[in-house]
């Protein structure tokens, strides 16, 4: 059975890689075979499963799926409210100048996700930074070329804080690093996003001009900018100091602006803010579905336990590096948890390399971090083929920034 599920989760990758050959949806082909694979489990139980501890698993799975889906909601219902406002826009407008060399504004935006990434949470950052990239309507391989920036710094910004990242987090609550550890990490981060801004700017010659667009002035949509700001800022402080959970404080930030639309604009025609739910990409989030559910089962059948193998063969260092690279594969939160769980001996200094990382190494391949996946489904030039083209930079900075995470531990410790 673990072999049929394997192959299962081979051919749900293939799906993906080959959605431009085939011609079917990614998340027709994901659902189906996460969801395959689920029954599978539930029909031919390995010994000892019963019916109610593989339904007790599977529940935990839709938890986690389900606490994923209601953030993704609010936070692109709250991003697709201000797109149609032009609040993104008119923002872009008072910050960039009225034209832009298109290097200048690829370290812009690098710079922009990085920090965005390290206030906020990755999906809100990612949201954000590419709603910004998509006004500034460039052709299709520029905004690639951009797409791929943002996915890659929005991953960077996060590694440095426990705000940022579920897996720096993870390796924060288990005492393996410091809190001024996790800051210093941020400079070989940043480092390594500026070493790809300059790798994807080489080709980049033209110059944007950006021409502002005529926008209603409405009180109440700046008021909700402001409540999305809050948002923001409320989750990480109540996450840190009570630990509410992320999905719960952007919900109720929601079902303001709700409130908000309803009270002010009673006798307005004009605005339906819940309709605003009806125009959110769902492929996305039947995506997002399929794909955790197929991590689920290679969680439940024992792999990523097995993917810990790799530190009895290779240096500890060597290793983390590696693991990296699979994080990009697999979701990089339960094969922390496996690492974790293992009590792998390593030093502090090798604990700050793994925590860049998987917090990382997910940015090789658009599938391997919910940033890229965002991405793909915002981006029409974004899909895997194109994006893996630019794996090569794309590792190369992620090197530059392992090394660097390497040598900062090493000074600290």
């Amino acid at each position: 059975m673990h072999s049929l599920l394997l192959l299962i989760a081979g051919v749900a990758f293939l799906s993906i890689v080959l959605e431009d050959v085939i011609h079917v949806n990614k998340a027709k082909t994901t659902l189906f075979f996460g969801t395959l694979s689920w029954l599978l489990i539930f029909l031919f139980p390995e010994g000892g499963m019963s019916p109610d501890l593989i339904r007790e698993k599977l529940d935990e799975n839709l938890l986690e799926i389900a606490s994923l889906w209601l953030f993704l909601m609010a936070a692109m219902t709250f991003v697709a409210f201000l797109n149609h406002q032009g609040l993104i826009e008119a923002l872009i407008y008072k910050v960039l100048p009225r034209k832009v060399g298109e290097k200048k504004l690829m370290f812009m935006v690098a710079g922009f996700a990085f920090v965005f990434s390290s206030l906020s949470d990755n999906i809100t950052a990612t949201l954000v930074s590419i709603a910004l990239v998509l006004s500034l309507r460039m052709e299709a391989r520029k905004t690639l070329r951009f797409a791929v920036m943002v996915v890659f710094a929005v991953n960077s910004g996060g590694v440095s804080l426990i705000t940022g990242d579920v897996t720096t987090l993870m390796i924060f609550m288990a005492d393996k690093v410091e809190i001024q550890d996790l800051l210093f990490l941020s400079l070989p981060a940043l480092v390594s996003v500026m070493l790809l801004a300059a790798l994807l700017a080489r080709p980049l010659k033209g110059e944007v001009e950006i021409i502002p667009t005529e926008r209603r002035d409405d009180r109440v949509g700046k008021v909700i900018a402001a409540i999305f700001l809050m948002t923001i800022i409320g989750t990480i402080i109540l996450n840190v100091i009570a630990g509410i959970p992320p999905v719960l404080t952007f919900l109720f930030g929601l079902s303001i602006m709700f409130l908000i639309g309803r009270f002010y604009y009673k006798d307005d025609e004009r605005e339906g803010l819940l309709d605003y739910i009806r125009v959110i990409e769902y492929d996305t989030l039947l995506f997002f579905l399929g794909i955790l559910l197929l991590v689920g089962m290679l969680k439940e059948i024992g792999v990523l336990n097995s993917l810990v193998g790799v530190y009895e063969v290779m240096p500890t260092t060597a290793a983390n590096f590696v693991m990296g690279l699979l994080s990009s594969l697999v979701d990089n939160v339960p094969l922390t948890a496996a690492m974790l769980k293992a009590n792998i001996v390593m030093t502090p200094a090798q604990w700050l390399t793994l925590t860049y990382s998987v917090g990382v190494g997910g940015s090789l391949l658009v599938i391997g971090s919910a940033a890229g996946i965002v991405a793909m489904s915002k981006v029409e030039a974004v899909t895997f083929g194109s994006f893996a083209r630019y794996s090569f930079f794309l590792l190369i900075a992620y090197s530059a920034g392992f090394s660097g995470s390497y040598l900062v531990g090493n000074m600290l410790h």
